[in-house]
């Protein structure tokens, strides 16, 4: 079997894990169902979902990453980055089409998988990450307030500024209750660890809130207040029926979660391998994402990737192997199939406290500021993709920043290009081929070219060369240092070498390899310049020029 699409859990029990390391996996399996508790349950509320199904996203497709990833620690489940796209789904199109659309999603992500996008996805630029992370952080914050402040809000908009419009004209209702729950909460859970780190600190504050809440019958909204009881049952899988149109239309958003899904686990892979010094298998990754996001949604649950943050508590806790994660996976299940009646007391203003905590450790509030110092091109993919995930769209801002982020490398690139007209003065080799036959640079001409000519570069090495004002009668093309040739090169190529031989000038080009000479036949290069004048040594070439001029 290809080693690259084998599951890493299959390879490590090949190879043997230790009693040590299992007994290691499972107690940091434990930690990090609890840990991934609140949090299952707090990303669904906030994407306008009913809590189960964070939990069952998190039991589904945390076995299955764990089970047949490509990566040795990888924690999944929901994770905040699909908050913003989940939540804008459902006021669309509903449950059931957030259903289908996690469902198609699934299969983009395994095709990516069997592509092999999997080698091409780490090349996002990083500006494009941190923009649409930090605007989906804000967008987070943004969405907690209701429950911050105990706003008594029916329907809240998933538009970014109409949300503060709504809460402008509702202030005025503050549960100050709720508003100390809250405040204690991110207290808490940012303090916690200074007395221990083995206990998670959003566990010891969800406690508290709910025995606080529960004994002393404070007045604030809970998951039961406004969802009812958790199910302490997985339901039986299906899908809602759905025709072309469905699917349609739900195209962009399964794309939007495929791309960002992708991107996510991937990213958290990453983070993963720096902390044990390890090598994760990204299209075997994504193979397991796309399979976890099918099952999710045919047992009712929400889009699921690579989660940074307990994948990090996983390591921490002594975690090597995808056991840890399959043990997360069956600790949730056993408590939603224990503790679920007791889970629907927890205070909706407790989890938008853990809430806001996820939204300032993904903020990446100094990677943003560190950027904003820097490269020019890099601020603008930066701010682009910042402004439009909170003031438009998160999808429009993946799609517009990967446009943008692609032009910008193009025109690096286009920059990078050097076309190099070789004077006679100096001691270079190629000044020295021209004395030894002894001809003025206006006779024969030496043109350099450095770099790859593509579509990007391909008007820039046209200037160069069709903007001489001088009449030589033998023009050479080096391109020693030419890697690659594209459609839009070649076309340009063949309008110069035209343009130059209407002028009655012979043109000659040196210092092509084996790989350009395969690519001008493809191109049909040779029906407009004879191959006698293609060669790969600058010697032969000047020697060519030599006879050309001595003809005329």
């Amino acid at each position: 079997m290809n080693k690259e699409f084998t599951p890493k859990l299959f390879t490590l029990i090949k190879q043997g894990i230790s009693k040590e390391q299992i007994t290691k996996d499972v107690l940091s399996g434990v930690i990090v169902g609890i840990v991934a508790l609140p949090l299952a349950i707090a990303f669904a509320i906030a994407s306008g979902v009913s809590p189960e199904k964070g939990l069952i996203t998190a039991i589904i497709a945390g076995i299955v990453i764990s089970t047949f990833g490509g990566s040795r620690v990888q924690i999944g489940g929901p994770t905040g980055a699909f908050i913003v796209i989940v939540y804008g789904i459902v006021q669309q199109y509903g449950v059931d089409g957030l259903t289908i659309a996690t469902f198609m999603a699934g299969f983009m992500i395994i095709g990516m998988g069997l592509a092999r996008f999997g080698n091409y996805l780490k090349f996002v630029p990083y500006p494009l990450v941190v923009g649409f992370t930090s605007g989906i952080a804000l967008i987070i914050f943004s969405s907690q307030i209701k429950d911050i402040f105990g706003l008594k809000i029916e329907k809240l908009p998933a538009d970014f500024i109409e949300k503060w419009m709504v809460y402008g004209n509702h202030f005025h209702q503050v549960n100050w209750y709720a508003f100390v729950i809250a405040l204690a909460t991110i207290f808490i859970t940012f303090n916690f660890n200074k007395i221990t780190t083995k206990i998670p600190g959003s566990i010891v504050a969800i406690l508290l809130a709910t025995l606080a809440v529960s004994f002393l019958h404070i007045p604030v909204d809970t998951i039961e207040s406004n969802f009812g009881a958790i199910p302490n049952k997985i339901s039986m899988p299906g899908i809602p029926s759905f025709d072309y149109e469905t699917i349609k239309s739900l195209i962009q958003p399964a794309f939007a979660i495929a791309v960002l899904g992708s991107i996510e686990s991937l990213l958290s892979a990453v983070v993963a391998d720096g902390m044990i010094g390890g090598r994760h298998r990204s299209n075997m990754e994504l193979v397991a994402q796309g399979g976890a996001n099918i099952l999710s949604s045919l047992f009712g649950g929400i889009p699921a990737t690579g989660a940074i943050a307990r994948t990090a508590t996983n390591v921490k806790n002594g975690g090597r192997t995808p056991i840890s994660g399959i043990i997360h996976a069956l600790v949730l299940l056993m408590i939603m199939l224990v503790f679920a009646p007791y889970a629907k007391l927890i205070p909706l203003s407790c989890l938008a406290g853990i809430l806001v905590v996820v939204a300032y450790n993904m903020s990446e509030w100094r990677q943003f500021k560190s950027i904003l110092k820097g490269n020019r091109m890099d601020v603008i993919v930066l701010l682009s993709t910042f402004f439009l995930s909170v003031v438009f769209d998160l999808i429009i801002a993946i799609e517009i920043g990967i446009v943008l982020s692609s032009f910008l490398f193009m025109k690096r690139m286009s920059e990078s290009l050097q076309v190099q007209n070789i004077a006679l003065e100096g001691d270079n080799e190629e000044t020295l081929f021209q004395k030894e036959i002894n001809y003025s640079s206006k006779e024969i001409m030496l043109y350099e070219i450095n770099g790859p000519l593509f579509f990007g570069a391909a008007q820039q090495f046209q200037d160069a060369l069709t903007n001489t004002h001088m009449k030589p009668k033998v023009v050479i093309l080096r391109m020693r240092y030419v890697p690659f040739i594209d459609a839009t090169g070649f076309q340009r190529l063949k309008e110069i070498i035209k343009a130059f031989q209407g002028k009655g000038i012979n043109i000659i080009l040196s210092g092509v390899g084996e790989h350009l000479r395969k690519d001008f036949e493809t191109n049909q290069l040779y029906t407009i310049l004879k191959s006698e004048y293609v060669f790969e040594s600058i010697e032969l070439a000047m020697e060519s020029a030599k006879k050309m001029f001595l003809r005329n």
